[in-house]
This record gives C-alpha cells, structure tokens and sequence, in this order.
C-alpha cells in the first residue's frame, strides 16, 4: 500500500466484516514531536489473545478466498520501517484498537494520503454504521460523528446528492484547514 490511508480503509474494512456498529477513527499528526499515528477503535466482535498474536502473521487470514492475510502485517512493516510500530488490543465480544504510529520525518513514511475521500467512501458506503473521525495537526483538529448527522438529517441518506456534495466540502475544508498556517 502506498497511503497510510490505504492501511486504515483496509483495517476499517476489518471493523466493519467484525460486525461493528461503531467505529471511530483518530488521526493525529505532529512535526514538532516527530510522529504520525491513527488509531481505530471499534465495538465489533473481537478477537481472543491468540487471535491477535495470529493477525500479525502474514499467512494468517479468516477469508476463505485466499489463505494469506497481508494487512496486518504490511501496516506493521510500514511502521517499523520509519521508527514506529503497531499495538493491538482486542477482548472477545467487545471490539478491538488497533494503533499505529510512524515517524514523521522519516524518509521511508508513506505519505497519508487523501483522508476526506477515505472517510467519504466510508461513510457514504456503510450507513447503517456510525463513524466517529477526529483529525488533529499540532494545535488544530476537527471531528465528524455520523450519529449528530443522522440526527440533524432525520433520515435523508448520506448518499443523497446535496448531502453527499456538503458533506465532502465539509470534509476537504476541514482537512485543509489543518495545513494552512
């Protein structure tokens, strides 16, 4: 995967097959502390220890398609490569966090790639669950919750054109602000 951005669709894509209902997604950046990280949390079903031990091995999958799973692990691999690595922590029935952490400065830390298009793919895609994204740039940072926007739509779908076009201005205007000086 060339994005980070990649690697969170691909563990998102992991909540939502887990039976998640809820998953909430934070990206935090900082130059100053050297550091890029996001972490996902979701109330999906979980995993025992000896399942998070196995997502780690690229030869472990529960798709019955292919018998490797290679997410997990490129995602740690991305990681260490600049310095940082991946937490995993899971309890069966209750969901999973999965963390990950980059070096910001390093040359081999894969560019983040584009956040609006990947919460907007996301939530216009899986409306029957709710996304918490909370993006933050040393001192800036903005939050969507689906739950206050399906509350304010009263029912008219993220999918509906106008809805859809606000909701990416909202997204791209935010993640822009976060950069501007």
């Amino acid at each position: 995967m060339k994005e980070i951005s990649l690697h969170i669709l691909d563990i998102t894509q992991n909540s939502i097959v887990a039976g998640a209902s809820l998953i909430e997604l934070t990206v935090i950046e900082s130059k100053k502390e050297d550091f890029l990280k996001f972490e996902i949390r979701d109330n999906g079903c979980g995993m025992t220890q000896e399942q998070v031990e196995a997502v780690k091995d690229p030869f472990t999958t529960s798709r019955k398609t292919r018998r490797v799973g290679l997410g997990i692990p490129l995602l740690k691999m991305a990681a260490e490569l600049t310095g940082g690595g991946i937490d995993i922590s899971s309890q069966k029935g209750v969901g999973t966090i999965i963390s990950a952490r980059f070096g910001f400065s390093h040359i081999d830390r894969q560019p983040l790639g584009n956040m609006a298009e990947t919460i907007l793919g996301l939530v216009t895609s899986h409306q029957e669950i709710d996304f918490v994204y909370r993006h933050k740039v040393e001192n800036k940072e903005y939050s969507l919750d689906t739950r206050e926007m399906k509350e304010l739509l009263g029912g008219v779908a993220f999918t509906e054109p106008a809805v859809m076009l606000w909701l990416s201005d909202f997204l791209r205007e935010n993640e822009a602000s976060l950069y501007n000086e």
